[in-house]
């Protein structure tokens, strides 16, 4: 092939033009990271992860944000930096909390994890045993294990389903009792992106001797004993102030950042995907254009809000035992087990690959990377995550308010997972293990 000066002389001009915009955006990187720092702690032999943090807004175009770990129960990483609002230009600060979407998933599975503890719930029951009406239309047979796996074919509802309805457990409990499974429960599965925690708000409903709902379990018995600020209740008196303003996708993120099969569900009305995440009530229910963030409102599969030290801590307690909120080994040991597959496996059918959950937690798959076979947690929309590592005793969290399309691990989480691994004390220990 020959090539003209014209054409040579052009690729050359692309080619600065492309280099010159690096260096532009490496500048402006610079000049963000000078006026918006990064701060916080970390205990010595963590210095990799401020390292890694600080290169997510030099080389991985981070907004804002946060990470946090817990080691043996005490924490080595509190980091915070970056931009709060970017349409004020102010700045993250320690207790500036973000809604973490699906990463709430992780936080709700908790509530039910001490259920178990406390002899309230057995996983392979099958959900009417302790909701009657939930029998109706052919779920008599589904069991909490089923449910919380993402088998019971309920990623959608048939029905409109509103924000008064949200607000109103009895009218929520209603509709759901009616739902019909898209398919025989068990055979197959499907994501469950906001009704699962419908579900199991409910279930904790009925089994807790106090009825509480999944958010008010989850603040009396986990986020107030361990002095967390973490909820999937919002309060009302929260100052915008603390809240994380999430930066939306842009129209070309949204359509060259995901997998194509994927972007292509989320705009076909008819979809798996698009029914599970984006209709009755629908994703967008987490927000408010008054105060950031719905308040009292709660969406326990999708609108968690609070620090990255928070559900670091929270993490940290599971993988420490669990002893100050009453965990039980038996319940640990359940959580580390490997998930069970529906009959057809555990190839998703709106996520469109494997993935495999366990008792509300992700497990570790091809789309939900984790650092051991053990370990469990759940990543949220835009990049947040969350998990606990029992074998090594780590908690630890992340969290952004500038959405990413990776749907295999942000690379801004993964960078910091990495550096977090290859601490000192986190290598002695490997080395030790495998001697």
């Amino acid at each position: 092939m020959k090539l003209t000066t014209k054409a040579i002389v052009g690729a050359a001009a692309l080619g600065a033009g492309y280099a010159m915009y690096k260096a532009y955006e490496h500048v402006s990187a610079e000049k963000q990271l000078e006026h918006f720092p990064v701060n916080g702690y970390v205990a010595p032999g963590f210095e990799p992860v401020r390292e890694a943090f600080t290169e997510n807004f030099l080389k991985r175009h981070e907004l804002g944000g946060g990470v946090a770990a817990y080691y043996k129960g005490q924490q080595v990483v509190h980091l915070w930096g970056g931009i709060r609002d970017p349409n004020a230009n102010t700045p993250w600060e320690e207790d500036t909390m973000a809604v973490v979407y699906s990463t709430t998933k992780g936080l709700a599975a908790m509530t039910l994890a001490l259920a178990h503890s406390r002899g309230w719930l057995d996983h392979d029951a099958p959900v009417s045993k302790y909701w009657p009406e939930f029998a109706q239309t052919g779920k008599a047979g589904i069991t909490v294990r089923q449910l919380l796996a993402h088998q019971a074919g309920l990623f959608a509802f048939d029905e409109p389903v509103t924000i008064d309805d949200v607000r109103d457990p009895d009218r929520l409990a209603e509709i759901m009792a009616r739902a019909k499974p898209a398919w025989e429960p068990g055979t197959r599965q499907a994501y469950h992106a906001i009704s699962l925690g419908f579900y199991e708000s409910e279930i904790l409903r009925r089994i807790d001797p106090q009825h509480r709902t999944l958010g008010r379990f989850f603040h009396d018995e986990i986020a107030k004993p361990l002095g967390l600020e973490l909820y999937i209740r919002l309060p009302a008196d929260i100052p915008n102030s603390r809240l994380a303003v999430i930066e939306p996708l842009s129209l070309r993120k949204r359509l060259f950042g995901f997998p194509l099969k994927f972007m292509l569900a989320t705009l076909d009305h008819n979809s798996n995907m698009y029914r599970a995440l984006a209709l009755n009530p629908g994703s967008a229910i987490v927000h408010d254009e008054e105060t950031i963030y719905a308040r009292e409102l709660e969406v326990p599969s999708g609108g968690g809000v609070g620090t990255a030290d928070a559900i670091a801590h929270a993490y940290g307690e599971f993988a420490a035992g669990g002893k100050n909120i009453g965990l039980k080994k038996e319940t640990l040991d359940r959580l580390m087990a490997p998930a069970v597959p529906a009959t057809n496996g555990f190839y998703d059918e709106c996520m469109f690959a494997e993935a495999r959950f366990s008792l509300g937690f992700g497990k570790p798959s091809e789309t939900m990377s984790m650092p051991t076979s053990t370990s469990f947690g759940h990543p949220g929309a835009g990049g947040s995550m969350g998990f606990a590592d029992p074998e090594n005793q780590i908690g630890y969290a992340y969290i952004t308010n500038r959405m990413g399309t990776t749907l295999t691990g942000d690379p801004r989480d993964i960078a910091l997972r990495e550096a977090l691994y290859s601490c000192a004390p986190l290598s002695a220990k490997a080395l030790s293990a495998a001697a």
